[in-house]
């Protein structure tokens, strides 16, 4: 269950400041990446995790910049736009 109080573009914000070198490459990589960051840095479970990440790519934070369901640009950058 994701808090009301949770604030989703500081959070954006803080996983865009330790991706400075660069968004992920890649839809379940990224994803993964996301998870993962959330899970080491902000101590969220996994499965709390990977809901806020699915939250902030529905709200427009985290954007897949290829089609997942394409192989051809499945492959493709994620942007991190903590401004949505």
């Amino acid at each position: 269950m994701i808090s009301d109080d949770l604030d989703l573009r500081q959070l954006t914000t803080d996983l865009k400041t330790a991706l400075s070198h660069g968004e992920p490459v890649g839809y379940l990589r990224g994803k993964s990446l996301f998870r993962d960051m959330l899970v080491e840095l902000k101590g969220f479970s996994e499965l709390e995790a990977e809901e806020l990440v699915d939250t902030l790519e529905a709200r427009g934070f985290l954007r897949f910049l290829g089609d997942p369901a394409e192989r051809s640009v499945a492959d493709a950058p994620w942007e991190i736009t903590p401004h949505a």
